[in-house]
């Protein structure tokens, strides 16, 4: 039997057949590091890293490539641009549906920094923040509101917009963790009035692992000092980081093969519409929401309205350890899910999963509705055997 793949919220699989090529074409081909000389090997590696550049900023609607740093992951995003920027006496708002990835950073911070204070706003059950609790947690020395566009536990989407709009009348700087929604859900940067857009490769972005980034604006930018420093290629005769972008975020060797994955990766994304992807995604959780409301003693967390939400559907089987439910649906049907608590303790917190976590299935764009069916047996199978 196949395997079934339903931990795209982990990371996407399969890839794109063109994203694995280019990769392939790339080691093999003209394997060089950006930015180190002027061979052609080099030219094309860098190249490659401008093209890929030049296609993140018009798929976030931002003005300046420059602007786009890489990283190798969403979460070395959050913690540069969040050790870059955060001050004393700053005070920081983020939601109780977030990821540890953003959590982590910013106790860690608190701990480190005199006055920092961090207040992690309670969303309802369904995982979806009340902009009149958030616009009550605004204080005098609110600096920052750092936030998940998505849940990677329930798939809730977040009113941003609304956010933004407080962000502007506040002055306070917004920062978007697009994890669990860069690929599927359309993002304006400068609609959002985003200060800085995180992104992983990875997951709907369709690349390979180890590579992410972040585009800053200007005017966090300013407030903002390097975190690593080192090796960038340009002004190699001073001992200083460069304080111009993307060096002063950026040093030592690019990961280029990830970032022609992504590349193709977002390429393949504009060539099949990002609403196409949305709506297969759609119509395949809704399928599966539906047939486990079917089948007796199954609990669903989070909202079941697909226009609220992405395409991640956590649940348990009353009585059976999710743990338990996973390995058996690994072992004995060959379905991939994910179990436990997701980095997201207070997530399951908030929807009523805690401690024991949940099973959770994430729909991707590869998936078929055959593999719905086969998931739904293998559930009522199990849960016959309690």
């Amino acid at each position: 039997m196949n395997n079934i793949y339903f931990d795209n919220a982990a990371t996407s699989f399969p890839k794109p057949k063109e994203v694995l090529d280019a990769i392939m074409e790339q080691m093999i081909n003209f394997g060089g590091s950006a930015n180190r000389g002027s061979s052609k090997t080099v030219l094309q590696s860098s190249r490659v890293v401008y093209e890929c550049r030049e296609a993140i900023k018009e798929f976030f609607n931002y003005d300046k490539s420059e602007n786009v740093v890489f990283t190798n992951n969403i979460t070395s995003s959050i913690n540069i641009l969040l050790n870059a920027v955060v001050k004393p006496n700053w005070h920081i708002i983020t939601t109780s549906m977030d990821h540890n990835s953003v959590l982590r950073p910013l106790f860690k911070l608190k701990e480190e920094l005199d006055g920092v204070e961090v207040d992690v706003i309670n969303c309802d059950k369904f995982g979806f923040l009340n902009i009149d609790n958030l616009k009550d947690s605004i204080k005098q020395n609110t600096k920052l509101i750092i936030l998940s566009h998505s849940s990677n536990l329930v798939g809730s989407i977040q009113p941003l917009k609304e956010i933004s709009n407080i962000c502007k009348e506040n002055n306070i700087f917004f920062i978007l963790d697009s994890a669990q929604s860069a690929g599927i859900i359309p993002i304006d940067m400068q609609d959002l009035s985003l200060s800085a857009l995180t992104f992983t490769g990875h997951k709907s972005l369709l690349g390979p692992q180890g590579i992410g980034g972040f585009i800053i604006d200007d005017k966090l930018n300013a407030e903002a000092k390097s975190v690593f420093v080192g090796g960038t290629g340009s002004n190699s005769s001073l001992l200083t980081q460069p304080d111009f972008l993307p060096d002063k975020f950026e040093c030592g060797t690019l990961n280029i093969p990830g970032i022609v994955g992504l590349l193709h990766g977002i390429n393949y994304i504009n060539k099949e519409g990002i609403s196409t992807i949305k709506e297969k995604e759609d119509f395949l959780c809704q399928k599966a929401i539906n047939g486990l409301l079917n089948i007796k003693d199954i609990k669903i967390y989070g909202s079941l309205d697909m226009k609220k939400k992405t395409s991640v559907i956590s649940f348990n089987i009353n009585d059976m350890d999710p743990s338990l439910v996973g390995y058996m649906l690994d072992s004995e049907f060959n379905i991939s899910s994910r179990t436990g608590l997701h980095c997201a303790p207070l997530a399951h917190k908030t929807v009523g999963s805690y401690p024991n976590g949940s099973i959770r299935i994430s729909l991707g764009y590869f998936n078929i509705e055959k593999e719905i069916d086969i998931f739904l047996n293998a559930i009522n199978t199990i849960k016959n055997r309690r």
